[in-house]
């Protein structure tokens, strides 16, 4: 019984009961949709608080600009470049793959569809027109709306006006630390949801596209994991090599930080821990400070991974087509939103359904093929995204000589000895 009050559990089990209802009861199945509806709802109702508060609190927090200027920006940049490949590495993989093709739709909501295509051949899609709607009309206006980019554009210039005033804005950062803790505390709770919105997402996948669907799904998730595991090896263990360090024996080295992000597949929860594993290995305590809880927000390699998959798996089953110029403006919108999703399970989904608001063309309803999957790809997205802000915080230690090589040699002589 006590596996019951496990949510994943939960989550598997509503999974099966839904394919089962889909596939007895198409009809019956088709009409759950509400319930996967309802759960979206509370979710995009999360989106714009949660993104302001985090990018806000990220850049304000940093306070004295020019202590933390050279680690930060060199953290920074390391996170934006990491998370880039990551990002162009899901597009090209989702791309080969196409796992999205052939999903029948047309059955779900034929007319909503053509709703976004002329929606999106409507707009004004200049770079003048594209500014101007980064502009919000007034500053709570971009939260009200719910509208992404303007709810960035006020959280960094509010964040920036936060780190110049230094000392003074500290008690406004906390306080939105807690607001922050709130919110997440919000997600929590809607998550608990998460088991009903996926049996009605599933009930209707099935009822409505058919059993075929789950092929296209299992598709997609294995597409996941692969391309994740190879980021790992290839990617970050060519970081790793570079820095002197076995990619391998640094996963073995946290692997109980992974056993517990497994568990509640939510990267937060290893955190402390991390960073004293991180501080024991020979990284200096200030750089393990910025670097860790920085990646937190800005260094998310595998929920990037996931994002452009999904977002592209969606755009697939769909039949959008979309142009070289919109896969590198999906890109481009990624590499901003991906710093979005904290560690917090059911974030990366808010991200996504972000993500495609800004993307017209693409349906946001689309979301609701992804619910009852999303919960197996949040582990992979969680490890992928430990281990590599982990490994951040030793190569920018290394690189500002700011690594203990003496405690490292030490921990490495206790291992052979542990394994001798």
């Amino acid at each position: 019984m006590k596996l019951l009050k496990n949510l994943t559990a939960q989550v598997i089990l509503a999974i099966i009961l839904g394919i089962i209802v889909g596939f007895i009861w198409p009809e019956f199945g088709a009409s759950l949709k509400i319930l996967a509806d309802l759960f979206i709802k509370l979710i995009k109702m999360l989106i714009a608080p949660i993104i302001f508060l985090t990018v806000a609190i990220g850049i304000g927090a940093m306070g004295d600009m020019k202590k933390v200027g050279k680690i930060g920006g060199k953290a920074l940049l390391y996170f934006e470049i990491v998370s880039t490949i990551a990002l162009a590495i899901g597009i090209a993989v989702a791309l080969v793959v196409n796992a999205g093709h052939g999903i029948d739709t047309s059955s779900a909501e034929g007319a909503d569809v053509s709703k976004y295509t002329t929606a999106a051949a409507e707009q004004d899609h200049s770079i003048g027109a594209f500014i101007s709607d980064i502009i919000p009309e007034n500053f709570i206006g971009a939260l009200a709306n719910g509208e992404l980019l303007p709810t960035l554009m006020a959280a960094v210039l509010f964040g920036l006006a936060a780190a110049a005033l230094g000392e003074k804005s500290k008690p406004v950062i906390s306080f939105l630390e807690v607001v922050s803790e709130i919110f997440f505390k919000i997600v929590g709770m809607v998550m608990r949801f998460s088991p009903i919105g996926a049996f009605g997402a599933m009930a209707f996948t099935i009822g409505n596209f058919g059993i075929d669907s789950l092929r296209n799904l299992g598709l997609l998730m294995a597409a996941i994991y692969i391309t994740m595991f190879l980021f790992i090896v290839f990617v970050l263990g060519s970081i790793a090599k570079f820095y002197g360090i076995n990619i391998f024996k640094f996963i073995a080295y946290i692997k109980q930080e992974l056993f517990l992000v497994i568990g509640t597949s939510s990267s937060e929860s290893a955190l402390p821990s991390l960073m004293k594993k991180l501080e024991n290995m020979g990284c200096s305590k200030s750089t393990v400070g910025l670097v860790v809880p920085t990646g937190y927000s800005f260094n998310l390699d595998g929920t990037a991974i996931y994002l452009s998959m999904a977002a592209l798996f969606i755009a697939q089953a769909y039949g959008v087509e979309l142009s070289w110029i919109q896969i590198l403006t999906l890109l481009g919108i990624l590499m901003i939103t991906s710093k979005g999703a904290a560690g917090v399970t059911g974030s990366g989904f808010i991200v996504l359904a972000a993500t495609l608001a800004a993307f017209p063309m693409i349906p946001v309803e689309g979301i609701f093929l992804l619910i009852g999957v999303d919960r197996f790809m949040s582990e992979a997205r969680a490890i992928t995204n430990i281990i590599g802000n982990g490994l951040a915080a030793v190569v920018i230690s290394k690189s500002e000589k700011e690594f203990d090589v003496a405690k490292f040699d030490h921990l490495k002589e206790e291992h052979s000895h542990s394994h001798a």
